[in-house]
Order: structure tokens, then C-alpha cells, then sequence
């Protein structure tokens, strides 16, 4: 069970990850000008992808953090 949960975590994470900008852009202009349904569920999808560029956005810009500490995004060399 913890082994599945973690397998949906993580694909989770990488949905997001490459998808959230798409989303995004992409659903308002589908709305907007290809006539598209609108449906609450992506209408919150839109609104958590939203949080999360926003997120990306106060960690990087206003924060000025990395999402890993200091040398551990480095790799190592021999």
C-alpha cells in the first residue's frame, strides 16, 4: 500500500511538474477561443496549476531559494 502511494505521489510530481505551464496558458485559450467547454474540474486543475507557478514564482524570485539546499543540486565530480 505505502509502495502505490508512493508510486501516485510521484507521478503526481511529474504531472505537474512538466504540465502545470500548459495548463495554464493552454485552458484559458481552448475557453477563450476554440469555443471548449468549461467544467469544474478543470477549472480547479487550472487553479492548482496556478498556485503552483505562483509558488515556483515567491520561492525563486521573491525569496530568492533553491528547492535544494546548498551543494546538495551539485553533482559530484572525481
Amino acid at each position: 500500500m505505502k509502495r502505490t502511494l508512493r508510486e501516485i505521489y510521484g507521478a503526481g510530481i511529474l504531472f505537474f511538474f512538466y504540465f502545470k505551464w500548459p495548463v495554464l496558458l493552454g485552458y484559458p485559450l481552448l475557453v477563450a477561443t476554440m469555443g471548449y467547454q468549461r467544467h469544474w474540474s478543470m477549472d480547479l486543475l487550472w487553479v492548482y496549476c496556478l498556485i503552483l507557478v505562483l509558488k515556483d514564482m515567491v520561492f525563486k524570485y521573491i525569496l530568492r531559494k533553491k528547492h535544494c539546499s546548498e551543494g546538495e543540486c551539485e553533482t559530484k565530480s572525481r
